[in-house]
């Protein structure tokens, strides 16, 4: 199988169908031979069963953590290459075909860059100009790099390549220590452009920014 759009979820019942549906929808306009995986982060509300229904493939990882989730979701995708997003439809699934093209033509890691444009609410004041802007300079200080976000949750890479870093984060550092690793094992890491929208979920999202902070700079730092 050549690609899997990976979705972290965690009662994500709200707005999990439109995602799912966007992500089958790509994969079916560019004819590409792939799958849609939820891993169903010991949910308790419909997340599981509103996925399956839509199309997706679930599987199951009770350790709670958007970490956790995503190495389970890595560990069992099929695709050769794989592209990950949140199941709150902040990222299209729809407008990742570049990602894909610049994934397929190269590049180990693909990174999204949600500064590009952000859509009115989308972003916190403090995580758009504190926060995200802070580990920027924290990662590209240190690396000598020059990654324009981080912190972003749309990504692309190839399968074995990011298997290979052996990434331990439980948690929302998970996003960290990815990008680290790959800087350290001289992984080929490309930049693309990316439209950012509000939660389509209502209510308070996952993102826990003082601790999760904390934990992205322990993991900067640590590395």
């Amino acid at each position: 199988m050549n690609l899997t759009i990976l979705i972290p979820a965690l009662n994500e019942e709200q707005a999990i169908e439109m995602v799912v549906k966007k992500a089958k929808n790509f994969i079916e306009k560019n004819s590409i031979d792939g799958e849609i995986l939820v891993v169903n982060n010991n949910s308790i509300d419909k997340t599981e069963k509103i996925a399956r229904i839509n199309g997706a493939r679930v599987v199951k990882e009770e350790n709670k953590g958007y970490g956790n989730a995503l190495r389970k979701g890595i560990e069992k995708a099929q695709g050769k290459y794989i592209i990950m997003g949140d199941a709150d439809d902040s990222y299209n699934f729809l407008e990742i075909k570049e990602m894909y093209d610049t994934l397929i033509n190269g590049c180990d890691l693909v990174i999204g860059n949600r500064f590009y444009h952000i859509q009115k609410g989308a972003m916190k004041f403090s995580h758009r100009y504190i926060g995200t802007p802070l580990l920027n300079h924290l990662v590209n200080h240190k690396y000598k790099v020059k990654i324009k976000d981080v912190n972003c949750g749309l990504r692309g890479f190839k399968k074995e390549k990011i298997k290979e870093l052996n990434l331990k984060s439980e948690g929302m550092e998970f996003a960290s220590e990815m990008i680290i690793k790959a800087i350290e094992n001289n992984l080929k890491i490309c930049q693309v452009n990316i439209n950012f929208y509000k939660d389509a979920r209502k209510g308070k999202g996952h993102l826990h920014a003082f601790k999760d902070g904390i934990r992205h700079i322990k993991v900067i730092l640590s590395e």
